[in-house]
């Protein structure tokens, strides 16, 4: 009778051994990918913190608020696509981009405390259309009889277009930090003309205030292209 029982209870036991492992199944999860309500929320909540974080610092280096990061993100999104384009065109709309120029241009020139002895010069568009930014500035400082040269590894890829209200970057590196510039001075003026698509200095010029105590040059000065971020120009 033992021989004939102990087939039927390793088929029991078998067969429970199954049922089990479905019901632990179920309760982890119903084949759908859904884990239970616990796992499900805590999930979500860091993927989402997660992505927030890496796209804000991808963006913006890390810094300011998360709001900030990601208007700043979307911007940077919307510029890098202008920039890429460099045929006249913004985004899908399909208007055409026109010259920067004084009438559509606003020019700041600001130094700044980092890279040492460097100045922004900073170009907004307050036009109603996309305009281009050609080349480089041709930055005039106080009575020069010329300007200096660019920094030719600054060139970018494509030619730099400022949707309204966007603004454009290049840097001056106004003197040497080891001294070793020669003829400095303090010049109390600064002109900046802007280029055409052929790369020629156009009819206009901007004249941005410079500090009341003047700015110090030395013949190392250069400035770099137009570029599309702060950070870009100040690299160079």
């Amino acid at each position: 009778m033992s021989s004939v029982r102990d087939p039927r209870t390793r088929l029991l036991t078998a067969a429970a051994a199954v049922a089990i492992a479905a019901l632990s199944l179920t309760a982890c999860g119903d084949g759908s990918g859904e884990p239970d309500g616990g796992s499900s929320e805590g999930g979500s909540s860091t993927g989402s913190s997660s992505g927030s974080f890496s796209g804000k610092d991808a963006k913006s280096g890390g810094a300011g608020s998360g709001q900030d990061g990601d208007a700043l993100a979307g911007k940077d999104s919307a510029a890098a696509g202008n920039g890429k384009t460099g045929n006249g065109d913004f985004g899908a709309s399909g208007t055409k981009a026109v010259a920067c120029g004084g009438s559509n241009t606003k020019t700041v020139a600001a130094p700044v405390n980092r890279p040492v002895n460097y100045m922004l010069l900073t170009v907004v568009n307050t036009g109603s259309a996309p305009c281009e930014l050609y080349g480089y500035p041709a930055a005039r400082f106080g009575e020069a009889q010329s300007v200096p040269p660019v920094k030719e590894d600054s060139k970018p890829q494509a030619v730099l277009t400022l949707a309204p209200g966007e603004p454009g970057y290049a840097a001056v590196s106004l003197s040497a930090t080891d001294g070793s510039g020669t003829n400095g001075h303090t010049v109390k003026s600064l002109t900046v003309a802007f280029q055409d698509r052929t790369g020629e200095g156009t009819s206009w010029v901007a004249h941005p205030a410079v500090p009341v105590e003047g700015i110090y040059v030395d013949d190392s000065l250069y400035v770099t292209y137009w570029q599309q971020s702060m950070g870009d120009a100040l690299s160079w």
